[in-house]
């Protein structure tokens, strides 16, 4: 139910940021300028639309999950009375959020708000994406543990790697080699170039340090497998990138104007802005919500605090991440409450840290907050023009990559600078 009251309130903030919404309510609804003028929105509701609107709807929203947040903090038992609260009472629940976005609408000097909410916001959206990145990082380690473990006792986990690795490594090359091909021009696009190779030579730089004979001293467990994923996630990224910087335009033999830098299908794929916001928007926020899901089990909690399983408990399997077999009497009983199966499991706690799961939807707010209203270019923002590409949106990607890969060659070389501690990922 929190991911659907996420949803939509982030459907909301889309339709407040499109002009092609607000344009047909304005045609279609009947009475819409007296019913904007009775509700205090302005002549014609420019209050319940732009970048400030969607500021304060996420200030509403990022309450909401920050209250439950103070709320649920040191819940060890689902059986409490703070667990119930958390597990149920969803219409007063609804009623709480729809009271928070709107009393954002009636905070006084407004300039103020928004200018501080704004670098609030910025850093809540590097926080969660650095969340993202680091249980990223942490995922291509247990994948290759986990696997590693198996091919002591089967031989065919190490054909899984070999597989797997190659195919990683496969589609790298192939994005680097296409990147190259449509984002770059022999009489421009010095920018793409540069970024292009040096994220190509940062590829091979970590799947040398990954293999080096003194990382495979100190952590048997590091190979190509970790390497093959960070260096697909780093070639998205610079894909993402690339896609989201303004195209560059120079002067062809006959003095007109022209577009480079883009491939040229997706010149003429743009010109529906309707499809591809439709699409793009869909399949961003569906990326966000899975994230939030995904950070939030107690295993992603436990890993951003550095607690990990043993080697001796891995058991090798192909979906990994899922509960293995012998956990499967950990779940003491379930007992169904208002339409919801809630788990009683208080071997290690609740079933999911209560806290942690609101501080990162809390996380998510801003993060969705940042985005619809293009990072630091809020003023000319359109959902429509969302695709078009700016330059906050550009470097904000280009940093998530450079701390992923940062953050990657740090778990290789930290037991080298810090030979008496002890990691264990």
């Amino acid at each position: 139910m929190y991911a659907l009251y996420f949803m939509l309130v982030t459907i909301i903030c889309c339709v407040m940021m499109s002009t092609t919404v607000a344009n047909e309510m304005k045609t279609h609804i009947p009475f819409y300028k007296q019913m904007c003028k009775s509700i205090q929105a302005g002549e014609m509701c420019e209050k319940l639309v732009g970048y400030s609107a969607v500021y304060k709807v996420c200030f509403g929203m990022a309450c909401f999950f920050f209250l439950f947040f103070l709320f649920t903090i040191k819940i060890n038992s689902s059986k409490s009375c703070r667990a119930y609260v958390h597990n149920g009472f969803w219409l007063i629940k609804l009623i709480l959020l729809a009271a928070m976005c709107s009393g954002a609408f009636f905070i006084p000097d407004q300039d103020t708000f928004l200018n501080a909410w704004r670098y609030v916001g910025a850093t809540g959206g590097f926080l969660f994406i650095a969340i993202q990145l680091i249980l990223l990082v942490e995922f291509t380690h247990k994948w290759n543990k986990n696997w590693t473990a198996g091919a002591k006792h089967k031989q065919m986990w190490n054909g899984l790697l070999a597989l797997v690795t190659l195919m990683l490594y496969s589609v790298a090359v192939a994005a680097l080699v296409l990147m190259a091909l449509l984002y770059t021009h022999s009489e421009g696009c010095m920018y793409n170039k540069v970024l292009i190779g040096v994220h190509g030579g940062l590829c091979l730089i970590v799947s040398l340090v990954a293999i080096s004979p003194c990382v495979q001293n100190r952590q048997p467990h590091s190979g190509l497998l970790q390497s093959g994923v960070i260096s697909c996630y780093v070639m998205y990224l610079t894909f993402s990138a690339l896609s989201s910087k303004p195209p560059e335009t120079i002067l062809d033999e006959n003095n007109r104007n022209i577009t480079i830098c883009v491939p040229e299908f997706s010149q003429d794929l743009h010109r529906d802005e309707n499809l591809v916001t439709g699409l793009g928007t869909t399949i961003l926020f569906g990326c966000i919500l899975y994230s939030c899901l995904t950070s939030t089990t107690r295993a992603s909690s436990e890993a951003l605090r550095g607690i990990y399983g043993t080697p001796e408990s891995e058991v090798a399997r192909c979906c990994f991440c899922c509960m293995p077999d012998g956990d499967a009497d950990a779940e003491e009983h379930i007992e169904k409450r208002g339409g919801q199966s809630v788990i009683y499991d208080e071997k290690k706690g609740t079933v999911y840290s209560y806290a942690y799961f609101h501080f990162v939807f809390f996380l998510a707010s801003l993060y969705v907050m940042m985005t619809v209203t293009h990072w630091f270019h809020y003023e000319s923002a359109q959902i429509e023009k969302f695709f078009t590409g700016t330059w906050s949106i550009f470097w904000i990607k280009m940093a998530s990559c450079w701390v992923c890969v940062c953050l990657y060659l740090w778990t290789l070389i930290a037991p080298l600078c810090c030979p008496t501690r002890e990691f264990s990922v």
